[in-house]
């Protein structure tokens, strides 16, 4: 199979089931935001050492394809789609915060990203989710995209990965040197 189809040549992208919409409308914008945020965290994967990490990150980068997946369809065609982002996806991320909140003191003050390669890798994902977010909402406030759960998700993940690069810093206090 070719890695190109030229289809795109023209400006325009194709949605799910087929649709064409200009690749700088606001639904491309937000999948396209969620795979930025997914392949940073691809590179935070490459970086980190855990494997209980590796494997979390793997399970969020699977729960992005859903997302992107739904953001990718129409409102009217999210139906067809075999899995969709629920309310247990927002739980197992809730849980996940709760058990690494548990693990590291987190920072009372901003801490700089970038605390090690790993970290900053977390935290380029968890900025690029954000705006990803924003994205989603606007598509939400518009009747463009159905499931709240999406932002939910979203929002929560978002903590998370906050939450896992200041883990994966081993320390979660700012530099007394330079504080924020």
């Amino acid at each position: 199979m070719k890695s190109f189809n030229k289809r795109g040549d023209d400006g325009t992208t194709s949605l799910l089931f087929g649709h064409r919409i200009p690749k700088y409308s606001p639904r491309p914008e937000a999948y396209g935001a969620i795979d930025e945020a997914s392949s940073a965290l691809g590179l935070a994967r490459g970086l980190i050492e855990n494997g209980d990490l590796k494997q979390i990150i793997l399970d969020i980068q699977h729960d992005l394809f859903v997302v992107g997946s739904e953001l990718a369809a129409l409102p009217d065609e999210n139906k067809k789609l075999k899995k969709r982002i629920t309310r247990e996806h927002t739980l197992r991320i809730e849980s996940l915060i709760e058990c690494y909140e548990n693990l590291v003191e987190m920072p009372r003050r901003f801490v700089p990203p970038g605390g090690s390669p790993g970290a900053g890798s977390l935290d380029l994902a968890r900025s690029t989710l954000r705006r990803a977010e924003r994205r989603i909402a606007k598509l939400f406030d518009d009747g463009e995209v159905k499931n709240p759960e999406i932002l939910c998700y979203c929002n929560r993940l978002a903590d998370l990965l906050f939450t896992l690069a200041r883990y994966e810093e081993g320390s979660a206090r700012p530099d007394p040197q330079n504080p924020a």
